[in-house]
């Protein structure tokens, strides 16, 4: 089972990658974006919400978590995985055919 502990790096990045709410947050954000500098807004965004909700899960009990500084890092990675889903969103939107 996924934990979040102290320093887990392979559990940040398990987490970072699966997270649906920084997917969905980034893709939405990213494809409403009209300026190529909003994708770092939306990835930031994205971020946050990811770790609202990990933080949802482990204070209901749905995600083991135990130490601290493991949110720091969680955000880090998220923040870079939600530039590249912001990023390929803004291009999808944007590219003319």
């Amino acid at each position: 089972m996924i934990s979040l502990s102290e320093f887990n790096p392979l559990g940040l990045l398990l987490i970072a990658i699966l997270n649906p709410a920084v997917i969905i947050v980034a893709i939405v954000m990213g494809r409403a974006a009209d300026q190529w500098q909003k994708i770092v807004v939306a990835a930031f965004s994205a971020s946050l919400v990811g770790v609202a909700l990990v933080w949802i899960a482990a204070f209901t009990g749905l995600l083991p978590a135990s130490g601290f500084g493991g949110t720091a890092g969680l955000l880090i990675t998220q923040m870079i995985f939600a530039l590249g889903w912001a990023g390929g969103a803004y291009w999808f939107a944007h590219k003319s055919v």
